[in-house]
């Protein structure tokens, strides 16, 4: 499904890319299913928690100085904010910048939900602006705003006629899709349609699309050896710099997951080039990943010349302590892209992946073919390794540590490794997105590695006082059968 950008809300993943957040199987049937068009989502008899559209959408969006969020919502929905803005605010302070964009509610409350909330926010629309006097408004649905049928669109016009920059809809209604990642198309959506200018010319700049410019110095660095500067989306930029990303020479990302809506909108409507390959995540997709840059901007030999380097300066190290990391066997818990590129990783240090839990799963990305990362895998790996998609449900993933008995567990996303240790299971939270980036980030993952499950003196200690709420009743349940209907009502 091409991109539409005539239309207010985007796509859901599900309708776009077939994304599934039900299925138990092995990474080459995934493969093999994902290649022909045969994945179907499957129904779940029990789902323990999940995230909100609206929170990975106005939460990416408040990364932008500068500007306004409104959240057409009740009180709870916005409860996120303070968590939100304060994380952007002292991602801002490591670089000496000002960060002023404000998070807002509208507080809808039963008589909204009855008669309607329009009158009030197009108030707060136009109080926000002579107040705050941001650069842009983007204002958020909600489930409430959405289920009442507010018309937020025709809203947003009759404010806007009195207010100078740009008002934008976010349509991100936390029930319209099962895959919170739509919550980023979302915000792209917007930026896409209200944000970014055709281009007046081409700039020396590459795009690169990331959470929170973990790695901004290297990253900055070595492009600047190829010759190119770097624009990083969305953290810290502002409404002015990003009206321009139309006149990159190609955009770039740490995350397909994240970057797919944006790049591939750039590339359909302006014709700015998109590296399609598998991320840069350890020592091969580093290297993949780098090689298409050079290829299609034009600095193969540059790109070359900077390997050469990086191979020297980190590959011996990292040959000693993979040696030290032979045979140990993995379990890892995340986010599409991030579950099977870690994987790669994990193998290219030596270690077994005995079970990748996927929070969802991507059947296509938006040019139409499946996930590069996926299809490596199923070409490459050395054990076809069981995996699921499951989002975020600690309960499987406690029954799958409990069967597997790994020697370690990795995750993204707050709280799946809490359980986990007091399990016993030695956990790594993988809260940076730049932890296995390149030579460097993957010689410090094999240290962190290393480190983990030498002193597993916590783990014991903690899971010996600690009674989990499973029985071994639950333990000895199959996982696949929670997507075949079984009955779980005595769990």
């Amino acid at each position: 499904m091409a991109i539409d950008l005539r239309r207010s809300r985007v796509a859901t993943r599900e309708e776009r890319l077939g994304s599934i957040v039900g299925y138990t199987g092995d990474i080459k049937n995934l493969a093999e299913c994902s290649g022909c068009g045969k994945l179907k989502d499957t129904g779940r008899c029990f789902s323990q928690s999940s995230s909100c559209d609206a929170g990975c959408a106005l939460g990416y969006l408040a990364n932008i100085r500068d500007i306004a969020i409104i959240n057409h919502a009740p009180s709870g929905c916005t409860a996120m904010a303070s968590g939100i803005v304060t994380n952007h605010i002292q991602l801002a302070a490591k670089r000496n910048l000002p960060y002023h964009s404000v998070f807002l509610g509208t507080d809808m409350n039963e008589a909204d939900t009855i008669f309607g909330g329009g009158e009030g926010l197009v108030a707060i629309i136009k109080q926000t602006y002579n107040r705050y006097k941001p650069s842009a408004i983007f204002v958020g649905t909600s489930c409430v705003s959405g289920i009442i049928g507010e018309d937020v669109d025709s809203l947003i016009k009759e404010a806007e006629e009195d207010i100078p920059v740009p008002v934008i809809p976010v349509h991100c209604e936390g029930f319209r899709s099962k895959v919170w990642a739509t919550g980023f198309d979302a915000a792209d959506h917007a930026v896409l349609r209200g944000i970014v200018k055709p281009p007046r010319e081409k700039r020396n700049i590459v795009n690169f699309k990331n959470f929170n410019e973990g790695a901004r110095k290297e990253i900055t660095e070595m492009f600047r050896k190829l010759g190119v500067e770097t624009f990083f989306l969305y953290s810290n930029s502002t409404i002015e710099e990003l009206s321009h990303i139309s006149e990159a020479l190609a955009t770039v990302s740490i995350c397909g997951t994240l970057a797919s809506y944006l790049g591939n909108g750039l590339e359909q409507e302006y014709g700015v080039p998109y590296i399609k390959t598998i991320n840069p995540i350890g020592i091969t997709g580093f290297e993949t990943w780098l090689k298409e840059i050079g290829e299609v901007i034009g600095k193969e030999e540059q790109v070359e010349e900077f390997l050469r380097e990086e191979r020297n300066k980190y590959l011996p190290e990292i040959k000693k302590i993979k040696e030290k990391l032979q045979g140990l066997r993995v379990v890892l818990g995340m986010g599409s892209s991030f579950a099977f590129q870690v994987a790669r990783v994990i193998q290219e240090l030596g270690m077994e992946v005995v079970y990748v839990a996927s929070w969802h799963y991507d059947s296509v990305y938006d040019n139409g073919e499946a996930p590069p990362h996926v299809q490596y895998l199923a070409e490459h790996t050395p054990n076809n390794f069981k995996v699921s998609i499951a989002d975020q449900q600690n309960f499987e993933i406690l029954n799958i540590l409990n069967t597997y008995k790994p020697d370690l567990y990795l995750a993204r996303h707050g709280g799946t490794t809490v359980w986990a240790i007091k399990q016993g299971t030695p956990s790594i939270f993988m809260a940076d997105e730049y932890m296995a980036y390149g030579y460097k980030g993957t010689l410090n993952l094999a240290y962190k590695i290393l480190d983990t499950i030498t002193n597993r003196s916590f783990e014991r200690n903690l899971s010996s006082r600690i009674e989990l709420p499973y029985t071994e009743w639950w333990y000895r349940q199959d996982n696949a059968a929670l997507y075949k209907g079984g009955d779980l009502k005595d769990a």
